[in-house]
């Protein structure tokens, strides 16, 4: 799938207008950690590029998705070599729990792959998905990057094509997105 920043259905602004840094979230959540709008009202939901990943709750979650599981020090290699690594938290201020994930690996200057993007299915349908994306997108625009590439499941890509992801010609697995 090909996706353009400021074309299709994503905001790239939500995250960013509607939320603030508090003292709270940075001590938790590390530098830079936003809140994100959904729908729930029952939960507040934090995003952190720098609060460390347990290996185990994130395999935990990735499973949730039905993922298989894989060797942990190969995913730990993994996230050592990403460009970027965003953790979806439920804020709570003694027990935080990761509920969403993605990755990207890249050049660092013009291209990136977004990997391993998951919302736990008991938080799926509170917008998460879509801020999450719009986080990524963001945050991968904020370094310059001028394309981005993303693999997904067969299941999947009508959501991504509703974000305004342009899909590859058969519209089976893969998606693009070009910055302005």
């Amino acid at each position: 799938m090909i996706r353009k920043v400021g074309q299709g259905k994503i905001s790239l602004m939500g995250w960013a207008n509607n939320s603030h840094p508090s003292n709270d979230f940075q001590e938790i959540y590390g530098v830079g950690a936003r809140e994100c709008i959904s729908k729930s009202e029952k939960f507040k939901f934090v995003f952190s590029q720098s609060k460390q990943l347990d290996l185990i709750e994130l395999e935990q979650l990735l499973q949730s998705v039905g993922w298989s599981r894989r060797p942990m020090r190969r995913v730990q290699k993994a996230l050592d070599n990403s460009l970027l690594k965003v953790g979806l938290w439920q804020h709570d201020s003694k027990f935080p729990r990761l509920v969403g994930f993605a990755r990207c690996t890249g050049d660092g200057v013009l291209h990136a792959t977004v990997w391993d993007v998951a919302i736990h299915p008991v938080y799926q349908g509170f917008g998460l998905g879509k801020e999450l994306m719009a986080y990524v997108l963001r945050s991968l625009k904020e370094m310059n990057i001028e394309r981005v590439v993303l693999f997904a499941d067969p299941g999947v890509i009508s959501f991504y094509k509703s974000q305004g992801w342009t899909l590859e010609p058969k519209g089976y697995r893969c998606g693009f997105w070009y910055a302005n």
